[in-house]
């Protein structure tokens, strides 16, 4: 029985929400900061856009007076940025509330993610001297 509760609490403590964000790195961190700061009025207590995160104080209406702390990462992956967010101390839809306000605050302030670009298509071979004959 205590080996479950132990799982139980590991679990939760463990538990994020994430996301893929397919806009820039720079407009997906200051939209996580005006989140956090702006929207929900949160106290901010580290930050660092080199490292790609952000600390924050984290109070909801179930918490009362108390508070727990938070952050959101930010991980560049190729043309996508996956942002992660962590409040361990609560249960996981409180992550998953702010992992939605944070990407539909992207679509609010910045409109559809900007294009791409494709890769340049790979030249066919020029039929030089190396080329096969027939």
């Amino acid at each position: 029985m205590a080996g479950a509760l132990v799982l139980g609490f590991a679990k939760d403590a463990w538990a994020k929400a994430s996301f893929d964000s397919h806009y820039t790195f720079e407009q997906t961190y200051n939209a996580a900061l005006r989140l956090v700061r702006v929207d929900l009025g949160l106290k901010i207590t580290e930050r660092d856009p080199e490292a790609a995160y952000l600390l924050f104080d984290y109070k909801s209406s179930e918490t009362g007076a108390r508070v727990v702390p938070g952050s959101i990462e930010l991980i560049r992956s190729g043309d996508v940025v996956k942002v992660v967010v962590q409040l361990s101390q609560m249960p996981r839809y409180h992550e998953q509330v702010m992992a939605d306000a944070l990407a539909k605050k992207l679509e609010h302030d910045f409109g559809d993610p900007p294009k791409r670009k494709e890769p340049a298509p790979e030249p066919p071979p020029d039929g030089g001297t190396d080329a096969p004959t027939e």
